[in-house]
């Protein structure tokens, strides 16, 4: 039990190294605006919560956004883009690890990944609506977004941005996922002995 203990906080900690890595190689995407980037930090996130489960998933975008907070810092003083990105992960990386824990094969997967694209997409929409942008027009001290504008900014950038962001996630995990799936098998079997 103690192995095992070990072995996960070994792998939590050197997946969230590796998602840390992957976070500060951001892009933006030229139509959407320019505070919204994509990273494949998510990728080592899923990988954990497929392999050891959901909280060690969580951890590693836990501890990637505390790293990245840590030695890049926030523009707003209040790290309201590492709890929005710490947000995003989640829940992209929930309904990944809830559908593959039922159906441990390629369809289990893309389908997680599908319904994983989705959830990012509206629940983002909502929070950004709600909270994280009238968080950062706070503290950035920028002109309050009216209602119309912030429909707009949610509606024609952060939705179609956050369903493209997880279609390129969604292909590179499947690309990996067929090239490692006898290893994550293997790993799920060890972490669950």
């Amino acid at each position: 039990m103690k192995k095992n203990r070990l072995r996960s906080m070994i792998a939590i900690a050197m997946l969230s190294s590796i998602s840390f890595v992957l976070m500060l190689f951001n892009f933006p995407l030229p139509p959407f605006p320019a505070f919204l980037k994509v990273d494949f930090s998510e990728v080592p996130a899923i990988i954990a919560a497929i392999t050891m489960g959901p909280v060690a998933g969580i951890l590693v975008e836990l501890f990637k956004n505390i790293l990245d907070w840590l030695f890049a810092g926030s523009p707003t003083g209040v790290p309201v883009g590492h709890m929005a990105n710490f947000t995003t992960g989640v829940l992209f990386i929930m309904p990944v690890w809830w559908v593959y824990h039922r159906l441990s094969n390629t369809k289990g997967m893309t389908t997680g990944l599908i319904i994983g694209t989705l959830s990012m997409a509206v629940g983002m929409s909502l929070l950004n609506y709600v909270l994280f942008l009238p968080l950062y027009t706070k503290f950035m001290n920028f002109p309050v977004l009216s209602g119309g504008e912030l429909y707009s900014m949610v509606v024609l950038g952060i939705l179609p941005f956050n369903i493209l962001k997880g279609i390129i996630l969604a292909a590179i995990v499947l690309l990996l996922f067929r090239s490692m799936q006898t290893w994550i098998t293997k790993q799920r079997a060890a972490h669950q002995a």
